[in-house]
């Protein structure tokens, strides 16, 4: 049998599918066990909770961002190989979105109401770069997972104490995001050009900031 060849209309379903279940949908379910799985769920007080919560919030809207960023790099991506590349990338992003699903249910919480309008802008600057070049693209894909390696390093000093598990998905996600650029740059990822690299930041700190909240 032959494969079905997807037409534009067919790619355009599936981009949609993809939005709408990445930003409303349920927790997806990931390949990968979760790094806290067997760790005991810690004993927080209210405000540390509240705290735990929100900070997971935001690393659960960073990967409905990532899985919109990698959609759309995508979607346009010239070579095959690159479009490979970014796919996987997002098949481990999503292990991620799972984690982070499942830790704010344990801390009684919820994903940011904004999370369509993250998902769109993130899927629009995505295709946008690879509408350039590929070479581009990844270096997109270099710049963001340098900022979001720090932004977990972060989380890791700010988490409570005694969340071992919420550490435990944080400090896995920031190891594969660091795999992720440095294979990017391998592939040929180019250094952004000034002011490219300060505006990622301050987007990233708006969307940090809500979504620490709502």
């Amino acid at each position: 049998m032959f494969a079905r060849q997807l037409s534009r209309f067919d790619r355009a379903l599936i981009e949609i599918e993809r939005a709408l279940s990445t930003a409303l949908g349920a927790t997806p379910e990931s390949m990968r066990l979760s790094p806290a799985v067997g760790m005991p769920e810690a004993d927080l007080d209210e405000s540390a909770r509240r705290h735990a919560a929100g900070l997971m919030r935001v690393n659960h809207t960073g990967e409905v961002c990532a899985q919109a960023l990698y959609s759309g790099q995508a979607a346009v991506a010239r070579d095959a190989a690159t479009r490979s590349q970014l796919l996987t990338a997002a098949a481990e992003e999503t292990d991620h979105l799972a984690w982070c699903g499942e830790r704010l249910d344990a801390l009684s919480s919820r994903p940011s109401l904004f999370n369509p309008l993250w998902y769109a802008g993130s899927f629009a600057l995505g295709a946008t770069a690879a509408l350039v070049s590929d070479h581009v693209s990844l270096g997109f894909v270099v710049e963001t997972e340098r900022q979001v390696e720090a932004h977990l390093g972060e989380h890791l000093e700010n988490l409570p104490e005694a969340d071992a598990r919420s550490r435990a998905v944080v400090a896995q996600m920031q190891a594969d995001e660091a795999r992720h650029g440095k294979a990017a740059q391998a592939a040929g990822g180019v250094d952004l050009p000034s002011p490219i690299p300060s505006l990622m930041r301050f987007a990233s700190g708006v969307m940090k900031a809500v979504a620490y909240r709502i």
